[in-house]
C-alpha cells in the first residue's frame, strides 16, 4: 500500500476508532488496481517512431591491453588487474 508522506499526521487521540469504523473507512476509499507490469513500467518516448530502425554494432575482439574479469565479467584495462587465480584474472574492484 502506498504511503502519502504529504498527508497531515494524526494526533494521538485519533487512535481510538473502532475496528468497524476503520473497516468502513477503508472500504470507502476504494482499491487501487495493480498492474501486472508494476515492477517493469514501460516508458513512452515522445518523438519519432524508431520501430523500423536497425542498429549496427561493431564488436571488437579483446585488445592486447585488456582482460575480462572472471568475477564481474567486465572487460577492463590491464592497469585494473589485481591478480589472477585458478578461475582467471580478477580486477581491483572485485578483489577489494
Amino acid at each position: 500500500m502506498a504511503t502519502d508522506y504529504d498527508a497531515p499526521r494524526k494526533n494521538e487521540d485519533e487512535g481510538n476508532e473502532s475496528i468497524e469504523a476503520l473497516k468502513a473507512a477503508r472500504s470507502n476509499q476504494g482499491t487501487a488496481v495493480e498492474s501486472e507490469d508494476a515492477d517493469n513500467p514501460s516508458f513512452v518516448l515522445g518523438g519519432n517512431d524508431l520501430s523500423n530502425v536497425e542498429l549496427d554494432v561493431v564488436v571488437l575482439p579483446p585488445q592486447q591491453d585488456e582482460f575480462t574479469c572472471m568475477s564481474c565479467f567486465l572487460v577492463k584495462h590491464r592497469s585494473q588487474l589485481d591478480h589472477a587465480d585458478k578461475t582467471g584474472p580478477i580486477c581491483k574492484d572485485c578483489a577489494a
